[in-house]
């Protein structure tokens, strides 16, 4: 009898370990440093004008992962698309200039990124980021429905969606209107 518990108690515990592990490896978000080692900046090229949409189009983001940005006497700051395509925003949705920002995508959409010192836009400090769409599982059918579901389909692999509002990061400091104050 004893020997049967301990058995049961083992099986358990392993099936414990097992969900809890998958539970871990399907809800982890990701990290990831803008400009790789290089950082946020302006480059010495040109013909790098492009390098950080380049590098957010070789990235797949999903909604929690977060984007780090560590630069030195600069800022970044998350703008709408018309300012983006300016260059420059006087209410920018976010702002930081504390030199290590850490911002979390918390929404499927576009996030347009610009850097809030005068003349680094221009010369290629911006950045668009798409954050994929979470699938959701359809719920079971019940075994009393007959119709068939039809499905509206999309030129692209997940929603685009905008929204202007609300607040949608936070940096290592806290925030006050659009300044940022060091933790």
């Amino acid at each position: 009898m004893a020997t049967l518990r301990a058995g049961s108690c083992k099986l358990l515990l392993a099936a414990f370990l097992l969900i809890s592990s998958l539970h871990a490896f399907l809800v982890t978000s990701t990290e990831f440093t803008v400009g790789g080692e290089d950082g946020w900046g302006v480059r010495r090229s040109n013909r790098d004008r492009d390098v950080y949409n380049e590098w957010a189009s070789r990235n797949r983001f999903k909604v929690d992962d977060t984007i780090h940005f560590k630069y030195q006497k600069d800022s970044v700051m998350v703008v709408t698309s018309e300012e983006y395509e300016k260059c420059r925003s006087s209410h920018p949705l976010f702002y930081s200039n504390n030199g290590d920002t850490v911002f979390k995508l918390d929404r499927p959409g576009l996030f347009y990124f610009i850097s809030g010192i005068a003349g680094h836009c221009e010369r290629g400090e911006k950045m668009i980021i798409k954050v994929l769409e979470t699938e959701a599982t359809p719920p079971p059918q019940s075994a009393n429905e007959n119709s068939t579901a039809t499905s509206q389909s999309s030129p692209w692999p997940f929603p685009i969606n905008q929204s202007n509002g609300v607040l949608v990061g936070t940096p290592r400091s806290s925030q006050v209107g659009n300044k940022v104050l060091d933790a």
